[in-house]
Formats: C-alpha cells, structure tokens, sequence
C-alpha cells in the first residue's frame, strides 16, 4: 500500500481574547489531533503588540512544525474549524481581536496564489510575531521567493515582542 505523500507546514498560532495562552494550546492539541498531521517542534510562546486597531488586547503568538498528509486546502478548512470551535467569530474589520488565528506560514516549499489561501502567508517577511518564533523551531529555513529565514529576522525589529518563559 502506498503512504501518501508528505510536506512540512507551518502554522502560525496567535489569539488575544478568552486566555490567550490556554487558547494558543488548545489549538495546538486540536492540529496534533487532525488526522494526517504530526507534529515536528513547538515554539515558545511569545507577546505582541496588536496589529491594526490598538483598542485590544496584547497577542500571544506560536509556531508549530507539522508533517502532514493533508493538501493545503484541505489543512486550510481543518485550521478555520479549529477556530470556529474555539470561538472565532470572522468579521469585515481587518486585524481585530480574535480567540485563535491559525495560518498556514509555508507548505513545503510551495508558492501558492489562490483566493483563500496564500502560501508563503503575506506578511510573513515583516512580522516580528512570525519570524521570531519560526526561526526559533527552524533557523535554516528558506522562505520561497524571499530568501533566508535567517536574513529576513535580521532585518525585522523586535517592536515589542517578547519571548515568554
């Protein structure tokens, strides 16, 4: 029997409402539990500043290494029905406070260019809350069609991001 094919992802993980933290391992114990998912490495978790509208909470923010059978889109729905199950609520304001976000940073080395799902995830180059916690799991990382991982943190500052023990 053939296995199927596997990539490796990596999802961001943020929430800012109803216990950041516990939300942030929940989600993570969810993606572990998906089907065609294993899990390479955790990040620390880490605190930031909010995007966009500063009228809420700070963020705490993870970055999880899977292995994974699953297809972009179908592991795209999988993360949206861990959200919606902890909570998230999607509005038309960009960047508000949210229970969980889960994006997918990179799926192997794929670029990907579709209505819902952009990989490498778009703001992946300039934010502290992304790279940091990445580089922490995956220091060698080549970002396709940005370079070294390793050169995009050293031109991102750390605005306000703390690493939390």
């Amino acid at each position: 029997m053939n296995r199927p094919e596997t990539a490796i992802a990596y999802i961001g993980l943020g929430s800012n409402l109803a216990d950041p933290a516990s939300q942030i391992k929940t989600g993570r114990t969810a993606i572990r539990a998906l089907k065609g998912i294993r899990e390479l490495a955790f990040s620390s978790l880490y605190y930031s500043f909010p995007m966009g509208p500063q009228d809420q909470p700070d963020y705490y923010n993870a970055v999880i290494a899977v292995e994974t059978t699953l297809l972009p889109m179908v592991l795209l729905r999988a993360l949206q029905t861990i959200e919606n199950a902890q909570g998230r609520i999607r509005k038309t304001e960009r960047w508000g406070a949210r229970t969980l976000d889960l994006d997918i940073l990179l799926y192997n080395d794929q670029i990907i260019d579709l209505p819902d799902l952009t990989v490498p995830h778009s703001g992946i180059t300039d934010r502290a809350f992304v790279l940091y916690p990445l580089h922490e799991i995956a220091p060698d990382l080549q970002v396709p069609g940005h370079g070294a991982l390793a050169d995009l943190l050293s031109q991102c500052p750390l605005a306000g991001l703390k690493k939390l023990d």
